[in-house]
């Protein structure tokens, strides 16, 4: 069969795209139900976006590339979307946009406006192979037990990334591009839980506390952390991941809203015959201090110790500085680091330089945002501009 535009994934820019391309547009899918990602996102109430979209919130190796797509459709751009079908959503923290109701209701949004622009989907159908033959790429597909070639003008690859291996993600996109020659720089996880070694915060796991948390090599998030039985995890971890490498610190400010050398010489004052952990458990829960009395000199009546030993102290806990082992990998990561070099590609509509007529959108490019709805938003601004591109 022909048609003029065949897209690679129904996901969240797959989708998208779908009911920008135009006419003549076949959507394809290995999955059983489109747009599972977004269904289990935020908590099964999908951060479709943020309200605070800068530039200096993606990760890229080219940090001008993405501007294009997100200033040509912007998050104002898809809440006006939400609101024409009526989805109620609320902001959460930070500017987080959520649906008031289930995430559902944005898979629904994107199906009604692929069946409005006349774009065709079909589930559990497999690539075989893709060629290129003067302007049309052919694919063989495998569906229902059958093989099928399409012969298509466009191709756009929305085949996402390796993250959450169990929802079915792959890495094909990164195959499709090596085929053509197309280069692809170091992909890994991103949004992810930190490991340590065993039994490090096994008695802490549950315990949750704000913090501001820094990567060697990134910017400072404060954001809630959570202890776990393998590690750290919560919001300030998963943003500080995406700028970590193996080997190297991250740095936790614990009292990010107050200072410990203050507080604590006032107490000293006030209450010189209390022990110095019974002083930091007003303000931190008791499991915590008493893992960070093992790791950090705390004994004594508060009144024993000198001022400067106590602002030593409090510069300790508003840098305590920790080595991770490792990541929880692309088995819980929320995004993929890395992909489609964004110099082989146009910013303006995705399309590859070296290969008219073939796109790639979504998380499969090398651009990846903060947690918060920030990939979501890239999503649907990378997928307008390609679709931009070819209905035109």
């Amino acid at each position: 069969m022909k048609v003029k535009t065949l897209i690679l994934g129904a996901g969240a820019a797959g989708m998208f795209c779908a009911s920008r391309a135009g006419a003549d547009v076949l959507v394809i899918d290995h999955a059983k139900a489109a747009g599972e990602k977004i269904r289990i996102s935020g908590g099964g109430r999908c951060n479709f976006t943020n309200l605070d979209i800068q530039f200096s919130n993606y990760i890229c190796a080219n940090p001008h590339f993405h501007k294009s797509a997100l200033s040509q459709f912007t998050q104002w751009d898809f809440i006006e979307l939400m609101a024409k079908y009526g989805i109620a959503w609320h902001e959460k923290t930070l500017g987080q946009l959520f649906c008031d109701e289930s995430a559902k209701d944005v898979v629904a949004m994107l199906r009604q406006e692929m069946d409005k622009a006349g774009a065709d989907l079909w589930l559990q159908t497999e690539i075989e192979a893709i060629q290129k033959d003067g302007d049309h790429f052919h694919v063989a597909l495998s569906r229902q037990g059958r093989r099928v070639l399409v012969e298509a003008e466009n191709l756009v690859v929305a085949t996402g990334g390796k993250s959450i291996p169990k929802m079915g993600a792959t890495g094909i996109g990164y195959k499709i591009a090596s085929d053509f020659g197309i280069r692809v720089t170091e992909t890994r996880a991103g949004l992810v839980p930190f490991t340590f070694d065993a039994e490090r915060f096994k008695a802490l796991a549950g315990l949750s506390s704000e913090v501001t948390a820094r990567a060697e090599r990134g910017p400072a998030f404060t954001e809630g952390m959570l202890f776990t039985h393998r590690g750290l995890s919560g919001p300030s971890m998963l943003q500080v991941s995406s700028y970590w490498r193996e080997g190297e610190a991250i740095t936790l400010d614990m009292s990010p809203k107050r200072s410990l050398a203050e507080f604590l010489k006032s107490e000293k004052r006030g209450a010189g015959k209390k022990n110095l952990t019974t002083i930091l458990g007003m303000i931190f829960p008791a499991r915590l201090v008493e893992h960070l009395a093992g790791v950090m000199d705390m004994s004594g009546n508060i009144a024993d110790w000198s001022d400067k030993r106590l602002t030593e102290l409090a510069d300790q806990l508003h840098a305590w500085e920790l080595v991770p082992t490792g990541s929880e990998g692309y088995r819980t990561a929320e995004v993929t680091l890395g992909g489609i070099d964004t110099d082989e590609l146009s910013s303006k509509t995705m399309e590859a330089k070296k290969v008219k007529g073939l796109y790639f959108i979504g998380e499969c490019v090398d651009v990846t945002g903060w947690l918060g709805g920030y990939n979501f938003q890239w999503a649907w601004a990378s997928a307008a501009a390609a679709g931009r591109a070819i209905s035109a």
